[in-house]
């Protein structure tokens, strides 16, 4: 149960990094935003670096040409056509809007936002020698989010979790669908519980597209024998192994 985590942290590269920091010379569990960053260095870690790429920059560039859409707003109206954003006053007239309840208690495509390119999280499980699981999850955050925004990622239990007498879990996808439904803590209960990892990935994914049927996101568990399995919706996934006995990583793929 030790955790470390950075959220909305620039100019460090290695967030993955400064996360394990957190957890090896801290008693936190999450530092965030510029003081994350502060941290970070202090302890040794490169910065503070300009990470906009060239990529970036155009990618940003044309998003503002094209009057800040699509971006993660609703119900809300500009003052012009990228912001300041005001409420609607009558949220009555939603339209063009991504995420909506129906009457019968599902929430509406958001793939108009996320998609398999749109967002870039590793997520790593690991056994070693000793038995212990460990697992790390680090991610660039969803294209065109609102500055401040925080997704799955450095949150425990929702991108990632292990613990040493189960097994661990990694997830990638829609964060903010997934982080309410702690999709990783589930996939570890479910294996204490008794379930095979493959019944247990497909059991968390299934929770959460009961209530949003076009979202798109993934789980892989490994047990502590290091039995693994994968689930997604709304893509196919592919996730990577390797062991001792084998000579190469081997690739899975995993069907919606």
């Amino acid at each position: 149960m030790e955790v470390g985590a950075v959220a909305s942290m620039r100019y460090v590269k290695d967030g993955i990094k400064a996360a394990r920091l957190v957890m090896q010379h801290t008693k936190h569990t999450m530092l965030v935003g510029e003081r994350a960053s502060i941290f970070a260095i202090s302890m040794g870690l490169p910065g503070p670096t300009n990470l906009s790429s060239s990529e970036s920059m155009d990618k940003w560039t044309r998003w503002k040409e094209n009057n800040c859409q699509p971006n993660f707003r609703k119900n809300v109206v500009p003052v012009d056509s990228c912001g300041p954003f005001q409420p609607k006053d009558n949220l009555g007239h939603n339209k063009g809007i991504c995420s909506e309840a129906n009457s019968i208690g599902t929430i509406e495509s958001r793939t108009c936002l996320v998609g398999p390119h749109s967002h870039d999280t590793i997520s790593m499980a690991v056994i070693d020698k000793m038995g212990h699981v460990a697992v790390g999850t680090s991610t660039n955050g969803a294209t065109f989010k609102i500055s401040g925004r925080v997704g799955d990622g450095p949150i425990a239990g929702s991108a990632a979790y292990a613990d040493d007498g189960v097994g661990a879990c990694g997830a990638t996808g829609d964060g903010d669908i997934m982080m309410r439904f702690l999709p990783c803590y589930q996939v570890v209960e479910s294996m204490r519980q008794g379930m095979e990892p493959e019944l247990a990935a497909k059991d968390a994914i299934s929770r959460i597209a009961r209530k949003f049927p076009d979202f798109m996101g993934a789980v892989v568990a490994i047990n502590k024998d290091g039995v693994h399995a994968g689930a997604c919706h709304g893509w196919t996934f592919q996730y990577s192994v390797r062991s001792p006995d084998m000579d190469d990583v081997k690739v899975f793929t995993v069907l919606p």
